[in-house]
């Protein structure tokens, strides 16, 4: 085994792991921060892959943006854990069938005629001032601009509905409205108090 195949196995391996992490840990922020490590050594896997520009970009975006928001907003929500424990057990089927249904269509997939060493053989060296971050933006910009735009038309909806949630109003929280703030007069807050000077020693 050569020592790039070891690292792959390596960076697969904790994949798998901080995958599994993510709808298995209990406390939402535990599993947002293992999806953090997911998508890092998602980044190596595709570093090893040569496709450099895909790998900083999970990083930078994913890690360093998204991932920032989803913590945000689990923190702000201050979800009840207890009460979306209780119907466990009558969501169960319907979420096993689905789970059934996903792993059949991934193996479907997967040992198809698309996947393995013959259909995907051993891609050849790039040529000399080759780049990959420009094919893929000729790419997404010509053959795939309209899933590019739907996409990002989605992640629009998805920040406005995260704010959305957290701006919902709570039983002890106190708000102040700018419009009466404004409107309030030096009379309003400040009072003058004659007093008499107190000689010292008095």
């Amino acid at each position: 085994m050569t020592f790039q195949q070891l690292i792959f196995w390596f960076f697969s391996a904790v994949l798998i792991f901080a995958s599994l992490r993510v709808i298995t840990a209990r406390n939402p922020v535990h599993a947002a921060l293992f999806l953090v490590l997911a998508f890092c050594t998602a980044a190596g896997i595709w570093i090893q892959l040569e496709a450099e520009f895909l790998g900083i970009a999970l990083v930078l975006v994913y890690v360093g943006a998204v991932m920032v928001l989803f913590l945000f907003v689990v923190m702000m929500l201050d979800i009840n854990i207890e009460k979306l424990r209780q119907g466990f057990w009558s969501y169960l089927p319907v979420g096993a069938t689905v789970a059934l249904l996903l792993v059949a269509e991934m193996a479907l997939v997967l040992t198809g005629p698309w996947f393995g060493l013959e259909a995907a053989p051993q891609p050849t060296s790039a040529p000399a001032g080759y780049s990959n971050t420009k094919e893929l933006g000729r790419l997404l910009y010509t053959d795939y601009v309209y899933p590019f735009e739907l996409a990002a038309v989605i992640l629009l909806v998805a920040i406005v509905a995260a704010i959305a949630l957290t701006l919902r109003r709570r039983k002890h929280g106190k708000y102040i409205d700018p419009g009466e703030q404004v409107q309030v007069k030096r009379n309003d807050r400040l009072k003058i108090v004659s007093m008499p000077a107190e000689k010292k020693g008095d």
